[in-house]
């Protein structure tokens, strides 16, 4: 104990730039907690760090401002290495796009650090010695994570609770608290290893978190155990994962031997036909609509059996110009178009320009190559299938939002079409964090997601999260597999974010309740 309390000194003592630098540290080593690594004990220890930091802030002049600056050193580190393959986007059209990388790289993680940056300002206000301290603080942050998937659009990519993507058994718990509620319960357990600095009895909180968090595992995995993998009868799916680069995509000379690929893939001979067959986010390389060749080769492949969904890019004429849509079209037997989906969560700077008048006169124009902004949807809906129970369509960023991907009708399944060739070649880390919150999303609602990438991952994940087959970044291939069937609706799928706010509102009371009566340390 002895050694930990010199560790935590050393830690609050410290100043200037070398305080700048161990959070900034801590915070990009904590990517390592997130797909593709996998390491939790990084995101643990680095809030504890954190923690020890805004205590040292407290013998400062400035304290709030101190803590505030370790809080954005901290967000912007996290970021910056988690955030870090979007640049990739910009390269697709390096010509048009590829001076703004240095900007985007600091912009984004930039903007994204002043979450963290104005929790730690706020905890610093109210801060105090003792226990406390370690419930206001995941009060904050956690507060700071919500507001960070809301506010804005919303960017809620790297969530803390997705640093328990190794433990399946422990990401069972967003069935009961979603992946904000299980985001405050882990930065409240990393905290908390702050204590074993303390001078007594500073063991007691991080060994009943530890506790609270073994039971997650056991539970985790018992229900795992428990529940049977169950398929739905009669369901074939087949998932093309046709590997176009993307500025290959839309290129007249290669528009006729990406169609071709989507196609030899679709009726590649393995076994038995499928029933239900499932392109990426905008497969077609052209407004799938106004191509009658290209319709009559869907009524091929549909035939009298089979239904085909495929991401789409739309457009409707509206008065003297053409409003365009991220969508998802479904055709049942015989290329009959049975429903039309729109993206309703588009991507700023993707596929509109917010502030369009300012960024067009700094240059800047959004990454997808269409006049003007893509038109957003109505929201999440369900659809009625021949031969499947309803899905629900999800387009590429609409999978990260928890509690925003069920309409008022809940489906049997999610069907989420992407394009992550945007987010780098096959050793990108984007890839792996994009899948893993489909697989979150899948435990939270309790239902099983079906997930076509154009360059991967490609997979169906069951209703409790696991991989029931996929295929790797990289590569053409087809996916065979069965359809899991639903589960009944989860906790979370019934109560949303309640269970969160309840959790804030624990802590915050938990912050009153263990205020210790020693001073802080007077500034100097």
């Amino acid at each position: 104990m002895s050694i930990l309390t010199a560790a935590a000194d050393f830690v609050r003592a410290l100043e200037g730039w070398r305080r700048f630098l161990l959070a900034f540290t801590a915070g990009l080593l904590s990517v390592l907690a997130f797909a593709p690594f996998g390491i939790s004990p990084f995101l643990l220890l680095d809030y504890a760090v954190l923690v020890l930091l805004i205590d040292g802030a407290q013998t400062r002049r400035r304290p709030v401002l101190s803590a505030a600056i370790a809080g954005w050193a901290f967000g912007f580190g996290t970021f910056l290495g988690g955030f870090y393959w979007v640049g990739y986007a910009f390269v697709v059209d390096a010509a048009m796009h590829a001076w703004q990388i240095p900007i985007v790289e600091c912009a984004l993680p930039g903007g994204m650090a002043l979450y963290p940056m104005a929790a730690c300002a706020v905890a610093a206000a109210f801060w105090r010695p003792g226990p406390s301290r370690i419930f206001l603080f995941a009060a904050c942050y956690g507060a700071g994570e919500w507001l960070r998937g809301h506010l804005l659009t919303g960017f809620p990519w790297n969530l803390p609770a997705y640093g328990w993507g190794a433990s399946l058994g422990v990401m069972q718990a967003n069935a009961l608290v979603g992946a904000y509620g299980l985001s405050l319960l882990t930065v409240l357990f990393g905290a908390s290893f702050a204590e074993f600095g303390a001078a007594k009895r500073g063991w007691i909180l991080p060994a009943s978190l530890t506790a609270l968090f073994v039971l997650f595992w056991l539970g985790g995995d018992l229900r795992l155990a428990l529940t049977p993998e169950v398929n739905v009868p009669g369901v074939r799916l087949r998932i093309v994962q046709p590997d176009i680069p993307q500025r290959e995509k839309y290129l007249p000379e290669y528009r006729a031997r990406n169609w071709r690929t989507l196609m030899s893939l679709s009726l590649a001979n393995h076994g038995a036909p499928p029933t239900h067959i499932v392109w990426p986010e905008a497969a077609p390389p052209f407004l799938l609509a106004r191509e009658p060749e290209a319709l009559d080769d869907v009524a091929l492949l549909t035939g009298q059996h089979a239904v085909l969904m495929t991401g789409a890019v739309r457009g409707e004429p509206d008065g003297g110009r053409i409003r365009f849509f991220n969508s998802f079209y479904i055709f049942a037997h015989g290329g009959q178009l049975l429903a039309t989906y729109d993206k309703f969560h588009l991507v700023p700077f993707g596929e509109y320009l917010p502030l369009a008048p300012i960024f067009d006169a700094l240059g800047i124009s959004k990454l997808v190559d269409s006049p003007g902004d893509f038109t957003p949807g109505a929201g999440p809906q369900s659809f009625a299938l021949p031969g499947a129970p309803p899905a629900g369509p999800l387009i590429c960023y609409e999978i990260l939002f928890p509690g925003a991907v069920v309409g008022a009708d809940r489906p049997g399944w999610l069907v989420n079409v992407t394009d992550d060739s945007w987010f780098g070649p096959p050793s990108s880390t984007g890839p792996y964090q994009h899948f893993l919150t489909a697989r979150v999303r899948a435990i939270e609602e309790g239902l099983p997601v079906v997930r076509a990438a154009n360059t991967g991952i490609s997979g169906v994940i069951d209703a409790e999260g696991r991989i029931t087959a996929s295929l790797p970044p990289g590569g053409k291939a087809v996916l065979d597999s069965p359809l899991p069937q639903a589960l009944q609706p989860t906790l979370y799928a019934r109560m949303g974010d309640a269970l969160f706010a309840l959790l804030l509102v624990l802590c915050l009371g938990f912050t009153f309740a263990a205020r210790d009566e020693r001073a802080p340390a007077p500034p100097r």
